[in-house]
């Protein structure tokens, strides 16, 4: 009988990292068009072209152009292709284990300049949607509510430690800390104001610092 031959291994790993690769320069080509152009005026066709891709791919790595937005916003926040829950943020457990109140504030703001970074440019596009596109809406809405709730495990946190300033009622310093660590925040002080971000962040540490502790 002949020799059998030995059927080639299967290389997921390969195709996994193949696969990324694909979907990060998918997401990277969307964000570019996205900032320059708008919304409204960039295409799936558009985004597989400045990726180098076929369109029918840019659908199959990210879905429609409204949960391509979505992706985007959340890399934005996590810094990275995939979601990173809050609770599993670098800053996030810097912020936890450092025994310093106002030290604690002074490593949000990095991170909340940081992330602004990102997202603050994507906003425009997202404003300039949302009215027109509810799953843009929706997605950004959804966003929004969830930073309001990180902000009030932060305040927790803060009152757990006896950082934060007895006489604030948790809820309106949560809401103080989400309204000023806005994008929205961002975009006016450093797209019209013309403040570096390294002033931003200096001046979000000293309001908060202000505001919050004893």
């Amino acid at each position: 009988m002949p020799p059998r031959r030995k059927r080639r291994k299967y290389d997921s790993t390969g195709r996994k990292a193949s696969a990324d690769r694909t979907r990060h320069a998918i997401l990277d080509a969307a964000h570019r068009l996205f900032v320059s152009r708008g919304y409204e005026a960039t295409s799936m066709a558009g985004i597989a072209a400045e990726a180098g891709v076929a369109t029918d791919t840019v659908y199959a790595a990210a879905g429609r152009k409204p949960a391509l937005m979505r992706l985007l916003l959340e890399r934005a926040i996590s810094g990275g292709d995939d979601p990173v829950p809050a609770g599993e943020r670098d800053y996030v457990r810097a912020i936890q284990a450092e025994k310093a109140p106002a030290r604690k504030l002074a490593i949000y703001a990095a991170a909340i300049r940081t992330i602004h970074g990102r997202l603050a440019p994507l906003v425009r596009s997202v404003q300039g949607a949302a009215s027109v596109h509810p799953e843009v809406a929706r997605a950004w809405k959804e966003i929004s509510e969830r930073r309001a709730r990180n902000m009030r495990l932060f305040v927790a946190h803060l009152a757990a430690t006896g950082a934060l300033r007895a006489s604030l009622d948790p809820n309106e310093a949560a809401d103080v800390v989400w309204a000023t660590n806005s994008p929205e925040l961002y975009l006016l002080l450093v797209g019209e104001r013309g403040w570096t971000p390294e002033r931003y962040e200096a001046w979000l540490a000293r309001v908060w610092e202000r505001l919050l502790l004893p």
